[in-house]
């Protein structure tokens, strides 16, 4: 059962390395010292709930249902081009201005269930990826400890993503270099 769940942490691990939305939001929040610890438990909860989703047999489903996968895409398509958009478009704010408006605890946690949630990689990555490659093992719960296997790398990256930001602050302090990440990932 162990084997089962490091080929889950390590499947998560080759899925989650990529700088999306996600990621930089909860690297942002860590350089920021903006509730890190909230907002990358919330990350890990919904990414562990729709890990949990997808190998409960959701991949199955949503390939019968192609529509949702539509819907789900519209809506993260839609989230993601206007938070980018506002994100290029609006003037930089000060770090001492943007470290003294924050984020409130519960704006920290919407903000940071909306990237999970709405993003449509999310779903990629968690229900079909994951869920699709737990079919291959016929017992639910082997498929749930691929699952666990999973959501725990996702815990353990939040967790040093936020916590990292605070070492990389020196290189990525620079207004222009954030501004730079943010256009090329489209954040």
């Amino acid at each position: 059962m162990e084997s089962v769940f490091l080929e889950g942490f390590f499947l998560q691990a080759s899925l989650i390395f990529a700088l999306g939305a996600q990621n930089l939001f909860v690297l942002e929040s860590g350089l920021k010292r903006q509730h890190p610890i909230i907002i990358s438990m919330t990350c890990f909860l919904c990414d562990l709930s729709l890990i949990m989703v997808g190998v409960a047999g959701t991949a199955s489903v949503l390939s019968e249902f192609h529509q949702l996968k539509i819907v789900f895409g519209i809506l993260g398509i839609v989230f993601m081009a206007i938070y980018g958009m506002n994100k290029m478009l609006r003037p930089e704010i000060p770090e001492e201005e943007s470290i003294r408006l924050g984020h409130t605890v519960r704006r920290s946690i919407l903000l940071s269930i909306t990237f999970s949630i709405l993003n449509p990689h999310a779903y990629l990555d968690a229900i079909i990826l994951i869920g699709g490659y737990s079919t291959k093992y016929l017992l639910l719960s082997e498929r749930i400890n691929l699952g666990l296997g999973a959501a725990f790398f996702s815990l353990v990256w939040f967790l040093a993503l936020s916590y990292g930001a605070s070492v990389m602050k020196p290189l990525l302090q620079n207004p222009q270099r954030m501004r730079v990440i943010s256009i090329v990932t489209g954040k």
